[in-house]
């Protein structure tokens, strides 16, 4: 095969990104930091029929993005985010399943002097393989060790290294010595953007029933405050009602002024016996099941017992 020369590459590359701004709606902005190209080829392969990766020079993704403004101008909530060493991700499917997909493609590293911590790191307490020689590293971390049958041993749990510190190299040489691979590295999303609005990934872990439950809240509060300054609005309007009842209730009992939803809480408070008599059936209707669930129990305890013959025959 003949490689391309660069203007031709380019060329190319232009059109490519030109052709994925039409055809797809949807697209992470992804950080592609200390991925290799190994992993690379195994991201693309389990994103196969579910979206598309793009890598490039950030100055030849925008240039492509600002000469698409003219057919969809909303890609221009994309630039400020075009920044590092970042990649698009295009896809037409469900942004949750892509997600969780770059999410799931990530391997396991071994922490380097001088890189980020993208997490804590804490050691827990343990016997080492490592001999008595080697116990200038722990000293030097202010790690509580002893020497077990020749062995050091770890006697507390350590937090090594804070989430967004540099690794140190002693910090990088215990790991290395223990065998710990702190770090899984992937596809780290930055941004998502659907149909011209760019947000973080975390919204997409947003439900429904979330969704539904900070709406009623807010629907809460807005009742509370109206009922609290006697100003009525739709959310406050349902109580109101009911606690201008309970007012009428309360004037028709201690008066002769009745009403006819008022009338039956007058006759059981002048004939108590009348609120026993109608609540009565409904006790009575609930004890036959009742009785039915205890002697269905009781047939189940017996046919268990016996299963039909003795232990003998």
């Amino acid at each position: 095969m003949v490689k391309e020369d660069k203007t031709t590459w380019k060329a190319n590359y232009f059109v490519k990104i030109a052709q994925l701004l039409d055809d797809y709606p949807k697209c992470f902005v992804v950080n592609a930091d200390n991925v290799g190209s190994k992993q690379m080829q195994q991201i693309r392969a389990a994103l196969r029929g579910q979206a598309i990766v793009l890598m490039g020079k950030n100055t030849m993704m925008r240039k492509s993005i600002r000469g698409h403004l003219d057919k969809n101008p909303a890609l221009e909530r994309l630039l400020p985010h075009i920044v590092g060493n970042v990649g698009l991700v295009f896809t037409k499917g469900d942004l949750m399943e892509v997600r969780d997909l770059l999410l799931a493609n990530k391997v396991e590293a071994p922490a380097r002097a001088g890189a980020i911590a993208p997490v804590d790191v804490t050691v827990p307490k343990q016997a080492t393989a490592l001999g008595p020689e080697k116990t200038s590293f722990f000293q030097a971390l202010h790690i509580t060790t002893k020497i077990t049958k020749g062995c050091i041993e770890m006697l507390n749990d350590v937090r090594l290294i804070t989430e967004g510190d540099k690794v140190g190299a002693s910090e990088a040489t215990l790991l290395n010595m223990l065998g710990i691979s702190p770090f899984s590295y992937g596809l780290a999303i930055k941004r998502v953007y659907d149909s011209g609005s760019v947000f973080e990934s975390k919204i997409l872990d947003i439900t429904d029933d979330a969704l539904r439950g900070r709406f009623l809240e807010g629907v809460r509060n807005v009742a509370s405050v109206s009922l609290q300054i006697g100003y009525p609005t739709a959310a406050s309007a349902p109580h109101s009602i009911i606690n201008g009842f309970k007012k009428l209730l309360a004037i028709a009992v201690e008066t002769d002024y009745t009403f006819p939803e008022a009338q039956r809480t007058k006759d059981f408070l002048a004939d108590p016996t009348a609120f026993a008599v109608a609540t009565a059936p409904a006790a009575a209707s609930s004890a036959p099941a009742e009785e039915k669930k205890e002697e269905k129990k009781e047939e189940s305890e017996e046919s268990d017992d016996d299963m039909g013959f003795g232990l003998f025959d």
